[in-house]
């Protein structure tokens, strides 16, 4: 009996070691662990001439996520994407703590998905004299409104890890979601304020077949939560028709009672904004393009959506 145990385990080992060499053979993906490893890779590409994306990520990801990198590899000859959770934009110690690590599984659909390289640092990588010593940014008063209200020093932490990986990655082009409406206006205002040559693209919400915006903390959800969950983009998806006979005020007012009235589910903040300044809008003919950015709770998971009026 321990023979036979013993020549199963050699097969098995030898079928692990056979997928090993089947996946290496697949994919050229480079696994990039240090700042180094990082730069030498990139001055390579640089050399080569050739053209690179970025898709810088918090890992955990869905179909979301792949939707940014598969536009990254159609439109650059090297794709880059980091994995890497920013302990400097979390100011809630519990929402660090519990955000969902997939590594392992983030590495297999990254490969599968054409990406050239992933980087995977260590806090230490990044931030090597500290998470706490970096430089400050003048991010102007679309980081004040909303997210950056409701959530102290989040975009300063945003701004410092994504110049970070700027300077480290060197992109021509970096792809985010709209899902983070606002992260898209704030890193736009850290570009133009530190001077950087790199393209922003921003590419459209990817969304489960019942209607909630794809996003890593989808998986925090109990099955109730997630069951009810959709109903925070079929309110916002009925005002959008409400609003043509209504005022902003009350367009407003409609979405938040609808969401605040389904159970666990707890509007934190719902704005109406110029779409380019963030500002709030009080009535629909003051800005040329007008967002609705909503924040909620669902039980402890805190979901974001927005949607477009005008």
């Amino acid at each position: 009996m321990r023979e036979e145990e013993e020549i199963s385990g050699r097969v098995s080992l030898r079928g692990f070691r056979l997928r090993q060499i089947l996946i290496k053979s697949s994919s050229d993906m480079q696994i990039i662990r240090s700042v180094g490893e990082l730069t030498d890779y990139v001055a390579k590409q640089k050399n080569n001439r050739h053209s690179i994306g970025f898709v810088p990520t918090m890992g955990a990801l869905h179909a979301g996520h792949i939707s940014l990198v598969e536009r990254a590899v159609k439109e650059n000859a090297v794709t880059v994407v980091s994995v890497f959770v920013n302990p400097t934009q979390f100011n809630n110690p519990e929402d660090l703590a519990t955000y969902p690590r997939t590594e392992e599984a983030d590495i297999r659909l990254l490969a599968k998905a054409g990406v050239s390289a992933v980087f995977v640092p260590t806090v230490k990588e990044i931030y090597p004299d500290g998470a706490h010593t970096v430089k400050t940014y003048d991010l102007g008063s679309v980081a004040e409104v909303m997210e950056g209200k409701h959530r102290p020093g989040h975009f300063q932490g945003v701004a410092q890890v994504v110049h970070r990986l700027f300077e480290l990655v060197n992109p021509d082009r970096a792809y985010f979601g709209e899902k983070d409406f606002q992260q898209i206006a704030v890193i736009r205002s850290m570009v133009a304020s530190e001077h950087l040559d790199v393209e922003i693209v921003p590419c459209p919400i990817r969304r489960a077949d019942d209607g909630l915006a794809l996003s890593s903390r989808n998986t925090l959800l109990t099955p109730d939560q997630r069951m009810r969950a959709p109903g925070i983009y079929e309110a916002l998806k009925d005002s959008v028709e409400y609003s043509l006979n209504h005022s902003v005020r009350a367009t407003h007012d409609t979405v938040v009672e609808r969401i605040d009235a389904i159970p666990e589910m707890k509007v934190e903040y719902f704005e109406i904004v110029d779409a380019r300044t963030l500002m709030p809008v009080e009535e629909w003919d003051e800005a040329s393009e007008v967002q609705g950015c909503i924040t909620v709770f669902n039980g402890k998971v805190r979901l974001i959506d927005n949607i477009r009026y005008r």
